[in-house]
């Protein structure tokens, strides 16, 4: 092939990537790496066709074209090379791969062979982007999971306690007591939960009795998320910056989705109102 051979099909490759025409890009950008693997922009052609794979969530050619990529990036200057591979490869559970790609970057994570659980604090996560984008709060496992904290809506068919892999690039902010925390959007539902979500309807005197029976939820490993901790806002909000207060509770009569085996259900919600039973009731909502 000539000099101008490569020129066209390095001009058809970013004319596809302009065009948002992934599976073209990648494929152009891939066949222009390999022709020239010792190029001083190769490393660029193999990170821009690895994202173009991972933005089709082809997550085998993402892995795959992101470890050619990373062979070729600076491990000392944070390059993204390393995070999309740790990405792709946490997908893939090469476990060993995912470890170095986020030690490339230059995050520490605990030794080990398989799957990485550490604590990575908490974040808000928007489940589904491209569906309902509702946003909940979950556990960082490692720099690209979560395990889901709140009780998602029963409307968006999610799960309290499944684990999601997320992307690293922010879509959104939550404020939280003068705090700030980045939005990240799911990539993929990465482990189901089995429990189930429950709606019942509760009568209760204050905000306390309502917290107490989400902190008894919690006590036994499951989750009760009360209709005030629910706000519906529209997607354009909801990628820019919301102030959320970390209490919202509030009394009165109002549903509560509860995430915990369906026969627990009833026992631990008699258990919350013998507790007070003169301020505290709950029923399961009638049918029609």
């Amino acid at each position: 092939m000539t000099r101008e051979d490569d020129r066209e099909l390095l001009k058809a490759a970013y004319e596809a990537w302009e065009s948002e025409k992934w599976p073209l890009a990648g494929e152009l950008l891939e066949r222009l790496a390999r022709r020239h693997p010792d190029h001083p922009r190769a490393g660029v052609w193999w990170y821009d066709a690895a994202l173009a794979y991972k933005f089709l969530r082809n997550w085998a050619k993402a892995y795959e074209l992101g470890r050619e990529a990373a062979a070729r990036a600076d491990p000392n200057a944070q390059d993204p090379a390393f995070w999309n591979l740790g990405i792709a490869a946490t997908i893939m559970e090469d476990w060993e791969t995912a470890r170095a790609a986020w030690r490339g970057f230059g995050l520490t994570v605990p030794d080990g062979d398989g799957e990485i659980v550490a604590d990575f604090g908490v974040t808000p996560i928007r489940l589904d982007p491209a569906g309902t984008g509702e946003v909940v709060w979950a556990q960082r496992l490692c720099p690209a999971r979560a395990r889901v904290l709140n009780v998602p809506t029963p409307e968006s068919g999610r799960r309290f306690g499944e684990v999601v892999v997320h992307d690293g690039a922010p879509n959104g902010e939550r404020e939280v007591n003068g705090q700030a925390y980045s939005v990240f959007d799911e990539l993929l539902l990465f482990r189901a939960s089995t429990l189930p979500t429950t709606t019942v309807e509760v009568t209760a005197a204050t905000p306390e009795d309502v917290r107490a029976l989400a902190e008894l939820f919690d006590e036994h490993g499951y989750a009760a998320e009360p209709a005030s901790g629910v706000r519906i806002i529209c997607s354009c909000c909801s990628e820019g910056s919301v102030r959320q207060d970390r209490d919202h509770q509030v009394g009165g009569g109002q549903q509560v989705n509860v995430a915990a085996p369906v026969d627990e259900v009833p026992r631990l919600l008699d258990g919350w109102c013998a507790a007070a039973p003169t301020v505290r009731s709950w029923a399961f909502p009638a049918t029609t």
